[in-house]
């Protein structure tokens, strides 16, 4: 039988390295946010307008007391749009289901992959072909630490044009 997938972070289990817990009463910083969206084609003639600030806690964060936020190390996931570098939102208090992206911690190693369950199996994906799912075998542990809910990505860094 496989291993079940247990979650200590949950329970205040120890966290990935890096790791940072979401504050609750984080201050926030209102950012204008703009009305309608931008087309990612030819331009639209329509006029955009200023909404009510935009708090990238409320968009990103559901539940702080349960949220922390993590950066991605390496190429693995590449496929699901997550880059080495990249901040995951992680959200410890939603239960992983197949083809969720999680945190988990494999024989006390942490990893970003996908879940996969079937009936009596289960296993780990990366989001690229270089990469070999992770098998269970007798003895190998799988902690969850939490399913990541959103991601995010730089184009800048610094106020600097990156890539040259």
């Amino acid at each position: 039988m496989e291993p079940k997938p247990t979650d200590p972070g949950r329970k205040g289990g120890k966290m990935p390295k890096g790791a940072r817990r979401a504050a609750e009463n984080a201050s926030r910083m209102e950012i204008p946010f703009m009305g309608g969206a931008v087309v990612a084609g030819f331009p639209s003639p329509a006029e955009q307008y200023v909404e009510r600030p935009l708090d990238l806690n409320e968009l990103l964060v559901a539940r702080p007391a349960a949220t922390y936020f993590v950066r991605a190390d390496g190429d693995s996931m590449e496929g699901a749009g997550i880059l080495s570098g990249d901040l995951l939102v992680v959200d410890r208090s939603i239960e992983a289901n197949d083809g969720d992206i999680v945190i988990a911690c494999v024989d006390n190693e942490f990893t970003v992959k996908t879940l996969r369950k079937s009936r009596n199996r289960v296993w780990l994906e990366a989001a690229n072909p270089a990469y070999k799912p992770i098998q269970f075998a007798g003895g190998m542990e799988l902690r969850i630490f939490g399913v990541v809910t959103a991601v995010v990505h730089r184009f800048h860094a610094n106020g600097k044009r990156s890539g040259g």
